[in-house]
């Protein structure tokens, strides 16, 4: 059998050092659990030179604790959030990478993040993730006790780095993909920013005009006994809405928007709501294009990291968000297992993969360096993706600035109106 050399923490505090022999790493654990040691280093094929008795026998250190080193060098610089933002996880992806490609063990790197943790909730879950490595289970399993922490493409590149003994190099790949993923997710934030402010804008002149200002002209008709024309009608008759049920309509908006919300989080909502923008002209294209560059771009990481296609296809199908061309790319993940060729079996997905696409992703596959390849579409993509954006802005902003004058003008035309008849009342 394996002979397992190890590092532990007794209940009193001390450490100890001993090797024993074990059928797997998990039989290990459970031996080590059972003497009530918590490991902090468990390492197969020992040399027999250890500081046991080859049988399980242990030396114990006179450190009471275990040290730190210089474990302050990887501190957060986070506040103490009571909620694990993507910042901190990303860091802790980052650290814990650097951490195992140092060689540091698994629970004991865990060990060093959890104390270094600036934010008392990140503190908590990784000492949760900790104890449940440490009583056996797998990092991934650990980790997938935390849905709300961890997504499910995180959990699955986990898993496919601990199968496949590269735990280290997937960790800094995910790390990477974080710093991608909220950096293209910033550019579309910000591209919709000012468009966003100059409608909230136009809703509050808007608002105001009818409410304060549409009420002052009412009063000046109705001591001259005039007759309004339609648009003035249509004015002040909207004007006088808002100010009688106004927050009943606000309310009503409110609960409407409540409703929609959870619709739109049900299963069929959600499939309903992706598939209308699909369908629109121009965010359709969009929306597929950033879902191709996330699937590239996460189908060349795995690959490079050594992931094998069809585990890493199916990581991958889980981070395009939309559930409709995930369906699409499982059919295809279902002709790569057929032994047809990547680009064949991704060709019948035509919304979200074009045919020049498909193309380099043929060639590339032929010629073997399909992880570069594939990474090298994406970084293309989310470049093409910024300028259509920046474009759609650049459009945007006057589009509503004419809208804001539109309404505005409207209602100033419909209130001057009236003011030219008024003479003829007075004379």
């Amino acid at each position: 059998m394996p002979l397992f050399q190890y590092k532990a923490l007794q209940a009193d505090g001390r450490i100890v050092e001993g090797q024993f022999e074990a059928p797997g790493r998990q039989d290990a654990f459970r031996q080590m659990q059972g003497r009530g040691l918590r490991p902090i280093r468990l390492v197969e094929g020992g040399n027999g030179k250890g500081n046991g008795n080859g049988a399980g026998g242990a030396t114990a250190s006179p450190t009471a604790a275990p040290s730190e080193g210089r474990a302050d060098t990887f501190k957060f610089t986070l506040g103490g959030s009571k909620k694990i933002t993507s910042r901190i996880l990303e860091n802790f992806t980052r650290l814990l990478s650097s951490l195992l490609a140092a060689g540091v063990p698994l629970s004991r790197a865990l060990v060093i993040l959890q104390k270094e943790a600036a934010s008392p909730a990140a503190r908590e879950k990784w000492k949760e993730v900790h104890d449940l490595v440490v009583d056996g289970m797998s990092l991934a399993d650990a980790m997938a006790k935390s849905p709300d922490v961890f997504p499910r493409v995180y959990v699955a590149m986990v898993e496919a780095g601990e199968t496949g003994g590269f735990l280290d190099v997937v960790l800094g790949q995910i790390a990477d993909f974080q710093a991608r993923e909220k950096e293209l997710r910033a550019k579309v934030l910000s591209a919709l920013l000012y468009p966003s402010i100059l409608l909230c804008l136009a809703l509050c002149v808007l608002t105001f005009l009818l409410v304060f200002f549409i009420p002052r002209f009412q009063k000046l008709f109705e001591g001259f006994g005039a007759k309004l024309p339609l648009l003035t009608q249509v004015i002040v008759s909207l004007s006088q809405v808002l100010r009688d049920y106004g927050l009943l309509l606000l309310l009503g908006v409110l609960i409407v928007g409540f409703l929609v919300r959870g619709w739109l989080v049900s299963p069929a909502g959600r499939r309903a709501w992706e598939g209308a923008m699909l369908r629109l002209p121009a965010v359709g294209g969009l929306v597929a294009q950033y879902a191709m560059a996330r699937f590239c771009r996460m189908l060349g990481t795995l690959l490079a990291a050594g992931v094998p296609l069809i585990n890493a296809l199916n990581v991958a199908r889980r981070s395009i968000g939309n559930q409709i061309l995930v369906d699409a790319v499982s059919g295809s993940i279902d002709l790569v297992k057929e032994g047809k060729a990547l680009g064949l079996s991704l060709a019948e997905c035509r919304t979200l993969f074009p045919g020049s696409v498909l193309e380099m992703i043929s060639v590339a596959e032929e010629s073997g360096k399909l992880d570069t390849e594939l990474i090298r579409i994406a970084d293309t993509t989310e470049a093409d993706l910024d300028r259509r954006l920046k474009t759609a802005v650049a459009l945007a902003e006057p589009l509503m600035l004419f809208v804001i004058a539109a309404f505005i003008g409207t209602i100033f035309i419909g209130m001057v109106i009236p003011i030219f008849t008024l003479q003829d009342y007075i004379k």
